[in-house]
């Protein structure tokens, strides 16, 4: 049985922090089959319609960035209990492919993504939300491997990318948002008292 209305529980932080790793040991945990589970990431803006000078300018840390709308919406759809499709982008071209994935409505939706918490409309349709709070040292390092070896991108490119965008836009817009979080994890998915805790909360929630 579905209860009326699911649980939905967000998961921000800065790039690298390790919100990935949390939320899939929370589905590993509380049961994927329990769990509509969707990415902000997916959600990125389409480039191929822009001239390669547009593209290149460009702002991929900043709110601007991604189809926040459509993600507000497939929240709101899932919530009201009806399958979405889900997009799924292409980071080696930039661009969404044309299949979609379809995200069947659970009893608890789980959203992950840098940016979650800035946007207020975004912000106000969840229940829990939880920031992944990790050094920045740390964080560079996983989203450097992370780029070169599944995005196809070179050291340099990644390095100019952080000073140029992912730094300041974490200071401008991350870690601000990290005031509206009900509860903090230090060292992301390292951290198993804290996860202890969120999946005990979970369990009691869909009680």
């Amino acid at each position: 049985m579905m209860q009326k209305i699911p649980l939905v529980i967000g998961i921000a932080g800065g790039s690298g922090s390790g919100k990935t790793t949390v939320a899939k040991k929370i589905l590993d945990r509380v049961g994927a089959d329990r769990i509509a589970y969707l990415q902000h990431d997916s959600y990125y803006k389409d480039l191929r319609v822009l001239s390669a000078t547009q593209h290149s300018d460009v702002n991929f840390d900043h709110p601007n960035a991604l189809e926040t709308d459509l993600l507000i919406e497939h929240v709101i759809t899932l919530r009201n209990f009806k399958p979405v499709q889900v997009p799924i982008y292409d980071f080696a071209n930039d661009a969404r492919k044309t299949e979609t994935v379809t995200v069947e409505p659970r009893n608890v939706i789980l959203v992950e993504g840098i940016l979650l918490y800035v946007e207020p409309e975004l912000r106000k349709l969840f229940d829990v939300k939880i920031f992944v709070d990790t050094d920045a040292d740390i964080r560079f390092i996983r989203r450097l491997h992370r780029d070169i070896t599944e995005r196809g991108r070179s050291t340099e490119s990644v390095i100019e990318q952080y000073y140029e965008t992912v730094r300041p836009m974490h200071l401008e817009f991350v870690e601000p948002s990290k005031r509206y979080a009900d509860v903090i994890i230090p060292e992301g998915g390292h951290n198993a008292a804290a996860l202890d805790m969120v999946v005990a909360r979970i369990e009691t929630l869909l009680k």
